[in-house]
């Protein structure tokens, strides 16, 4: 009598277990024994619409549909920026890039000192890798870098910002070719996999950024193309196989359930302002290829391209991934990311506390990621960028020096704000009825909101972010 309770209390016992288990594996949530890895693919230029999950008409990105099938695509995500070192800015430190006066990319020395930049982003800023290297994550950074430039020679590497190992460009030192991006991330996942250690790994892409680096290969794979669209098709093709090739492996490790994955873009397309025609063009980091002539990059509908703040220039692809809480095959066009959230929302999925000092300007978005409701935004979304006034004709969506994005409506404005247009984000989402006329009470709070963002905003850049090849007399 006694055994026959003993089996059944253990099978009550184990039918309990099971149905925790069950319970558990089925919520979202960290468990600290088993932190999650995050790979954070992050293209350069790649426009919202050039993918053919988004209906691109020859562009072929089977790897990253692949993503999309697996994972939620989000629409409405967008950058700190519409050019590189801001957004990348964003990412790295949660913060306003205009907070360390980066408005716009690093060039050389002369250039940072007229536009009143840093040479460098200060090490000491608060930084993603660090933050989860703290908590017991190995760290990696391989493909572009661009928070300073290999121009300028004594610029911290990116070991210094909070990574135990990495291969970039547009960075002091040896340049890493732009294609061995994905081989260098293969071999962390393995070496942490097989030193049971959670990964970070930022896998910063070139393509399709000029010059376009191609491969015979993948100019094979659209010969039936025009050239121009054949060479933008390639590189887009080549990137989307090493993103494949990284999958991959996460899969041979079987690493998948436990990684989530994101792709995103630092800013929209890049298209000349006039005809361009097709020729060859050298840079100092990544080497010859094509230049601007063979940029075919689509944005969706949305208005502007690179270097405008308008949804073109900053409303980017973002697609995540992770099997068993991520919703698969889910499309969200309601919930409002922003590259600041990344920060927040990357710590608390690894169960990294935000120091107390901290203040990010972006709020985590996992229960948005998780599918438990759209993204709330309590503050509000600032931009800022050196852009001409007037509109020049040639690039009718470039003039725009500040922007605001706060609940449903987005205000841009000039320089001074002597022109504005305001826009409604939920019915307009691509911003072409200017509602300024009839809602002149959003526009006064806007403006008032921008001004009293711009008084928290620092006159000079300050710390040790100044290249030797400034003169004493550079600020």
């Amino acid at each position: 009598m006694n055994d026959v309770n003993s089996k059944n209390e253990n099978r009550v016992m184990r039918t309990l277990a099971l149905l925790i288990l069950s319970v558990l594996s089925a919520t979202p949530h960290v468990s600290a024994g088993s932190k999650p890895n995050i790979v954070f693919i992050f293209a350069d230029d790649w426009g919202w619409g050039d993918l053919s999950c988004h209906g691109h008409p020859y562009v072929k990105t089977p790897n990253i549909d692949r993503l999309a099938k697996e994972g939620t695509d989000f629409h409405r995500f967008t950058v700190a920026s519409g050019v590189c070192s801001p957004s990348r800015t964003a990412v790295i430190t949660g913060h306003f890039p205009a907070r360390y006066n980066i408005d716009g990319h690093f060039a050389w020395v002369p250039s940072n000192a007229k536009r009143n930049m840093p040479d460098w982003l200060n090490p000491q800023a608060p930084l993603l890798p660090r933050l989860l290297q703290g908590s017991g994550y190995t760290t990696a950074h391989f493909g572009k870098w661009h928070l300073s430039n290999n121009m300028i020679p004594d610029s911290p590497l990116p070991s210094e910002y909070g990574y135990d190992e990495y291969g970039a460009f547009n960075c002091a030192g040896e340049q890493m070719p732009v294609h061995e991006d994905s081989e260098h991330a293969i071999a962390f996942i393995e070496k942490s996999h097989h030193a049971g250690k959670p990964f970070f790994i930022n896998l910063w892409m070139h393509e399709p950024h000029t010059p376009f680096h191609t491969v015979p290969k993948y100019r094979w794979r659209f010969r039936e193309l025009e050239e121009a669209d054949n060479i933008y098709a390639s590189v887009l093709s080549h990137a989307d196989d090493r993103i494949g090739e990284v999958l991959d492996t996460l899969d041979r490790l079987k690493l998948t359930e436990n990684t989530l994955v994101i792709f995103s873009s630092d800013n929209g397309p890049a298209r000349a302002s006039g005809p361009a025609e097709l020729t060859l063009m050298h840079d100092t980091a990544t080497g010859a290829g094509y230049g601007i002539g063979a940029s075919r990059g689509v944005t969706g509908g949305r208005n502007g391209y690179k270097g405008a703040l308008f949804e073109g220039g900053i409303g980017v692809p973002f697609i995540a991934r992770w099997p068993g809480k991520i919703r698969a095959g889910a499309v969200d066009k309601t919930s409002l990311f922003s590259a600041v959230d990344l920060l927040p929302t990357f710590c608390e999925v690894a169960g990294v506390k935000l120091p107390a000092t901290y203040s990010p300007d972006g709020v985590s978005q996992v229960a948005a990621l998780m599918g438990n409701g759209k993204a709330s935004r309590q503050k509000p979304l600032f931009w800022k960028m050196q852009s001409a006034w007037p509109a020049r004709n040639s690039q009718p969506y470039h003039w725009v020096s500040y922007a605001i994005v706060d609940q449903n409506w987005k205000l841009v404005a000039n320089e001074d704000s002597s022109y504005v247009e305001l826009f409604d984000l939920t019915a307009d989402p691509y911003e072409n009825a200017d509602l300024k006329e009839k809602h002149p009470d959003v526009v006064k709070l806007l403006l008032t909101k921008i001004a009293d963002w711009q008084a928290t905003l620092p006159a000079r850049p300050s710390g040790d972010v100044f290249s030797k090849e400034r003169t004493d007399s550079t600020p």
